[in-house]
């Protein structure tokens, strides 16, 4: 079993901007197997709402409080937004969502181009992020370096620095994945990123974070 580590190579207030310059990294791997999936935390009613208009076919699933679901009641007794429920499923009362935000959202394993454009204009200033996955990042033999599949990810993070969104920022990120292999305190893999991301006009900017 193999972990992957991804390096951020680009920074953007402008998420518009940020989206082509992951687009730009996603073309150097991109495949007949790619695919794209969403995820994020919708911090506020009107955020959710948004995402229901833009995204509806997406999964929706509201904060539980604490102890209030005993794992003896069935699944199909619990209240259906709170286990998860597409857009049109979600509460149209706002009293509903007291206690309730952040909304997590997910849209999995998408073709390519077909959400990435309405995600970046709906998501607002919540949390969340677009993940290209299965790529199959090129040969590098001028570096030593054979092609990646397993861990070959683009990932764009909106308004936060970090994929377990705890570093809120004003700016988005783009994240390059490779292989982790780490030996002796050092990441042998991270000189493939630093390639990757020149094919594109770009460099790492800082330090790795586990996948």
């Amino acid at each position: 079993m193999s972990n992957g580590i991804a390096y951020p190579v680009f920074h953007s207030p402008d998420r518009v901007l940020a989206l082509s310059m992951a687009r730009r990294l996603l073309e150097l791997g991109r495949c007949a197997d790619t695919n794209v999936s969403l995820y994020a935390e919708l911090r506020s009613v009107d955020e959710v709402r948004q995402g229901a208009k833009e995204l509806p076919e997406g999964w929706f699933r509201g904060q539980e409080h604490d102890g209030e679901f005993d794992h003896r009641v069935p699944l199909e007794d619990r209240p259906g937004w709170l286990v998860g429920v597409r857009g049109v499923g979600l509460p149209a009362d706002p009293r509903a969502y007291e206690g309730r935000l952040p909304v997590d959202y997910e849209l999995l394993n998408q073709a390519v181009d077909s959400v990435e454009d309405a995600f970046t204009a709906a998501i607002g200033p919540s949390a969340g992020e677009i993940n290209w996955q299965h790529l199959r990042w090129p040969d590098a033999p001028e570096v030593g370096f054979h092609g990646e599949a397993k861990h070959a990810e683009v990932t764009f993070l909106f308004n936060t620095s970090t994929r377990d969104y705890d570093e809120p920022t004003d700016d988005h990120t783009v994240l390059v994945h490779v292989r982790s292999v780490h030996v002796d305190g050092r990441q042998m893999r991270e000189p493939y990123a630093h390639w990757l991301a020149g094919q594109v006009g770009l460099t790492v900017i800082g330090p790795g974070q586990r996948c």
